[in-house]
Formats: structure tokens, sequence, C-alpha cells
């Protein structure tokens, strides 16, 4: 199964097992550029999974170009750690490599002790906020031998390969950049000039490792940035990078500051893979693919379609570092999923926050989340099958208790259903996917359609209850809020009900504007039928973008706060309201609703009011949790734990953690919610 994503491939000398790459990821994990015992586990456990390559990074060459929250070669004295790590993942079969960072322009002044970053001019950077200074000959210079001793370092540390960073709007990319590069001097001006400094750090680190190191780049394919370098440019860069010595071209997507999304789930699964063939066109070293590849067969298609010679499993092995293992025996199903979400990985980051994942509750925990077996099972009624109910049965399942799901509706998922119906949301339907696998897997016996009651508690006699029972749809106390025909966001995600052209939305919440985008989209084109109206020139550009974001219904949020969107994720809320906008959503910001009926919406805003008449009115102003079974279970003095939305209104990675937690602690807690 998957015959090309698990066949050799050689780059320079060496041999990689399979055509999977661990890129580097920034993961927070400590704030003294050092690494520690988290970061030895986080790693093993990506490399005991199966993956071929194994990149440890960003690492950087500097202080001025990294930061505190970094990790560093820039001395000899972090080579000892360096080898335990190279050491550690290549016991688990993976080969060690790192990446070299330097950051230039895009330092931001708070992690380097308040200093000027350096960047090849003086260009203010709309990333990290300041203007560097610009780099002398004798930085140069500097900057370039710094990238030559860390590898020379790396190579000492055991790191099978080095990989520079030329991506993402980091310093090389900025020397290629006329937006970012306006020297006049030999560095400057010219494709010729702008290569040098790229082609001049490649040349002293070959010239540091020796001839038969592998060395890779990771470059990007299209800068997304007006101005700067687009797909049209990037393969005369890739052979410019060939025959300065590199021997693998890792390629991804654009710019940190691009208005093109290349993380979320907007951007569709495996997207990016033409520009990985636009350089693979160019040059005759291997390619790497990268950005939002999350299934074997996705990948396996880039490698046998020719896009590719290997792919980049990223946020996916945070999700799930046992993706490589599983896709080759044959299990994908059981691959935990990436949804893209950036909860836990990228918000992260840009928080300088410790890296986790919203839907691994071990990512980032390695040492302390083991599930080990129990030395005496149990057997454990699990009320709700919702996420947190279902990690919880699923984790308990794996330690050796006997479980059983009870669920009052006729399916599984809970809210997941209502998560994965807006727009571009679909990917939180795979927890569905990967939860029935597992309970298959498991054979945890399910039962729909049955609430769970006193006598139902009673005739099962468990040993312990995890009430994973959920929440509902608040209504605001607002006059007029139940009258017939106003509608909940629950109810529209979930039953997809015809609106009318003017649709008032009342809560401008993550829920709110999701629900907005699920309205607005409604009666719009989809990919196929843009795909062939395009193909045919059957419409003018300007009529398909109209017939993609104009559809039957016309959306108007009501926010009561300044600001809408105050829950959304940082690495996601500026996608979001860029689609917002797409659609023609309007908001109303400190707007406070006074009185609904079906029909209208009444408001104070700014000291006056208003009042406008609406064909719909959905009301989407968050969830009240629903426990019936703590009173009832403290009566039958039964322990139990209570997870998930029925503790309160929770994140998706609360519900999955807490489910995962309250079956891990089983032999712990009673009584008490997780």
């Amino acid at each position: 199964m998957y015959p090309y994503l698990f066949s050799p491939i050689r780059i320079n000398r060496l041999e990689i097992k399979n055509r999977i790459a661990y890129p580097a990821l920034g993961l927070a994990y400590s704030h003294d550029r050092r690494l520690n015992e988290r970061y030895f586990n986080y790693f093993r456990e990506i490399a005991r999974g199966g993956a071929g390559i194994v990149t440890v990074g960003p690492v950087g060459v500097d202080v001025l170009g990294a930061g505190f929250l970094v990790l560093t070669l820039d001395n000899d004295g972090a080579i000892a750690d360096f080898k335990r790590l190279t050491d550690a993942i290549r016991r688990e079969g993976a080969s060690p490599w790192i990446q070299l960072f330097h950051a230039g322009g895009y330092s931001h002044p708070i992690l380097i002790d308040m200093q000027t970053p350096m960047a090849p001019s003086a260009v203010f950077s709309n990333y990290s906020r300041t203007t560097p200074r610009a780099m002398s000959l004798e930085d140069i210079e500097g900057v370039q031998e710094a990238f030559a001793a860390a590898a020379r370092r790396a190579r000492e540390a055991g790191f099978d390969g080095v990989e520079i960073i030329a991506s993402g709007g980091y310093l090389l990319t900025q020397f290629w950049s006329p937006l970012k590069n306006q020297r006049t001097d030999d560095y400057g001006g010219s494709f010729e000039n702008r290569a040098r400094f790229p082609r001049e750090t490649i040349q002293k680190v070959r010239a540091a490792v020796g001839a038969a190191f592998p060395l890779g780049i990771r470059m990007a394919g299209n800068d997304f940035v007006p101005g700067s370098n687009s797909d049209a440019e990037t393969p005369a860069i890739a052979r410019v990078y060939e025959a300065a010595g590199i021997d693998v071209i890792n390629v991804t997507g654009g710019w940190h500051e691009t208005r093109v999304p290349q993380l979320p789930m907007d951007l569709p699964r495996a997207a990016y893979g033409y520009l990985a063939l636009n350089i693979k066109k160019a040059v005759s070293v291997p390619v790497m693919a990268s950005n939002r590849i999350a299934s074997p067969d996705a990948a396996d298609r880039l490698l046998r379609d020719g896009y590719a010679d290997m792919v980049n499993l990223g946020r996916v092995l945070i999700a799930d570092p046992f993706w490589p293992q599983k896709a080759f025996e044959g299990r994908a199903a059981e691959i935990r999923p990436c949804t893209a979400c950036g909860q836990g990985c990228s918000d992260q980051v840009f928080s300088g926050q410790a890296v986790f994942c919203a839907g691994n509750p071990r990512a980032g925990f390695e040492a302390e989340r083991i599930i080990g077996k129990t030395d005496a099972p149990r057997r454990i009624l699990v009320a709700g099958a919702g996420p947190a109910g279902l990690e919880a049965a699923v984790t308990a399942a794996q330690m050796g208790h006997r479980v059983e799901i009870f669920e009052q509706s006729g399916d599984i998922g809970g809210q997941l259903w209502l998560a994965g119906a807006p727009p571009h949301k679909q990917e939180y339907l795979e927890y569905i996917r990967y939860y029935r696998a597992m309970l298959n897997r498991l054979a945890i016996p399910v039962h729909l359609n049955t609430p769970v009651n006193a006598e139902l508690i009673q005739s099962r006699k468990p040993a312990h209850v995890i009430a994973a029972t959920g929440a509902e749809a608040l209504r605001p106390p607002i006059p007029g809020v139940d009258a017939e025909g106003v509608l909940t966001a629950w109810e529209v995600l979930r039953a997809n009900p015809p609106l009318g052209r003017e649709v008032a939305i009342i809560g401008g919440g993550a829920v709110g504007l999701e629900t907005a985008l699920f309205v607005a989209a409604k009666g719009t084109i989809n990919a196929e039928t843009l795909a062939f109206l395009f193909t045919y020139r059957a419409a003018a550009e300007e009529r398909l973008r109209e017939l993609l974001f104009n559809g039957s219904s016309k959306v108007t949020v009501f926010e009561m706060l300044p600001r809408a969107g105050g829950d959304v994720g940082r690495s996601t809320r500026w996608v979001l309201f860029e689609r917002l906008k797409q659609y023609g959503v309007a908001i109303e910001t400190g707007t406070k609703v006074t009185e609904l009926t079906a029909r209208s919406v009444s408001w104070e805003q700014d000291g006056g009011v208003g009042c406008r008449a609406f064909d719909q009115v959905i009301v989407a102003s968050g969830s009240r949790p629903v426990n019936p079974l703590a009173a009832r279970l403290a009566a039958l003095g039964i322990p139990f734990t209570a997870v998930g939305d029925c503790t309160g209104p929770r994140k998706i990675q609360d519900a999955i953690h807490g489910g995962f937690l309250a079956a891990l602690n089983l032999d712990q807690k009673q009584g008490v919610a997780a």
C-alpha cells in the first residue's frame, strides 16, 4: 500500500528509508535557546512514528537573527546536547536533519533584547512591525560565516543533513525580493546581484560540511506578496541553489505577511503541490512538497503524479506521529487528523507559547501523558458521544477498561457536526472518521438513541461514569428571542433550512461569524462548477467572482462588543474576516440588540436607536452546559467525571484533552469535572 510513499530515496550519498519528511517547526519549548527534555521526548515520538527524515529546527545561527524562543547552534557548547538528540532520533529509525535559521528583518525586537534587527535594506517589516537596519558588508560576511560555523557544528553533532531556510520571508528570501532588497551595491539590483548573498551562503556552508554531506534548502515556491517573487521567478532561483551545491529543495508556500492563506483549512489539501512541480521541472535534484498534505492518498498521489520526490508532514505529525506507521500498515482510517485549526500550533507560536495539538492530547506531553495498561480493569460507562466522550472512551479502552458509550442522538460526533458545517471547516468532520475507526478497532459498544437515566445506570452497574452530555444553544435575555421563527445558529448549521434574502445574526463571536459564512455561501457556485466555467470561458472573471461570493442571502451580524471575533485564534482571524468581506457580510459592532421578532431586529448604537426588517433572524450567543447526570450519580453514590461542554463552554481542545485526562485519571478522580 502506498508504494511510492514508502520507497527509499537517495539524497547525495544518504539513503532515506521512505519519502516522508518531518519539517522544522517552531515549538517554543524553551526560552533559553537550549534543548530540554520536552524537545527530546517530542522528537523521539516523531521519529518512532516512522518518518524517514526528522528535521530539528528552526535553529538559529546567531542571536540577532533568531532570538530567545528559537534553539541555537551558535557555539560549540551546544554540540553535546544536539548529539544526544541525533542519537535518539537515529535509534528510533529516522534520519536526523537540522534547519539553520536567520529571520533578518523578521526578527522581533522584543525577542532580541530590543536590539534593531538587520536586513538587506532598511525597509519596514509588516511582520515584525519594525524597520531593520541595512546590513553592512561586514554584517553580510558575519552572517555567512555564522551559517557555515553552525553547519560544521551540526555535522559534529551527528546530523545527517543540513537545511538552510530561504522561505517564509526570512533573510535569504529578503535578499531575493525587490521589495526588501533595495541595495545599490553588489548585493542588490539585478537578479545576479540579489542572488549573491544566498549563493555565497550556500557555498560557504558546503565548504564547511564537505561535498558528500547532504545539504538542502527550504524555499518559497511563490512569495504571494505583490511586487515580490512569484512562481514565474522561483524556478530561476532554484537553479541558483542547485548550482551552488544544494542536494534537495524543500518547496513551501509564501511569506508570513502574505494575504494568501498558507496553513488553515481554507487552503485545500496539498494545494501547493503545483509549486513543488514548478521547481521540479527546473532542477535535477530531489524536490519536497509541503503544506496541508493530510492523507496518505494525497501524499502518494503527489509522488506518483510527479509533483515531487518527497512530502513534508509537519502539523500532520504533531496530530499523529504514527501517521507513517499506520499508513504503511493499511490503517489510514485510524490516523488522528490534523484539521489545520491552528489552535495548538500556529496560534501558540505566534504568541510565543509552547506548541500542543488541539486534537492530540499527548503532543508536547509525551513523557507525562502515557497510556499504560491498567492493573484493575473496570466497567466504564460514557454518557455522550461528542469529542470529549469519544476521546475518553477510546483512551479508557486502550488502557484495558471495559467501556460502553450511550448517546441520546442518532449518531456520534456531537458538536463536531456543527463545527464542520461552515465553508472550509469540513476538516472537523475528520474527527468523526477517526473515532469511528477507533471504536471499531477497540470493539467499543455504542448505543445510539439511548439517553442515560437512573434505570440504565443501575442496570449496567458501572464502576465509573464519564459524563460528557454536552451543551445546548443559549438564547440570550432579549425580548422576543423566543418568538416563533427565531432560529439558533445550532439549528441552522444542523438542518440547513431555507432562510430568505436578508438574514440577521445576533452575536459576532466565532460561532456567529462562522454561521454568517455558512449562510452567505448558500447559493454560490462550488469549486467544480467554477473550474468548468473557467475551462470553457463561459463567463468573465468578474462574473465568476460574483457567482463565487454572491449567494442567495445577504447577511448582517450584530455584535454588542466593540470588536467582533474576539474568541477567534490569532493565526486564522485575518482569514475569517477576509472571507466575510468577500461574501459581503456586514458587521455592526458596539450594537446592543434590544428586541427581536422573527422578521425584525431593534438595537441601540452610539446613543441612537435603529430597527430593520429581515427575512430571518438567527441567534448565535454561545451555549450553556447540559449535565443532568451529576446530581443523579451523586445520589446513587457512583463515581463519575464530568468532561467537555457539560462543565461549561469549551473549545475543541478542552473537550478532547479533558476526555483523555478523565480516562487517564480514572483511578484517582471521583465526582469531579475535568
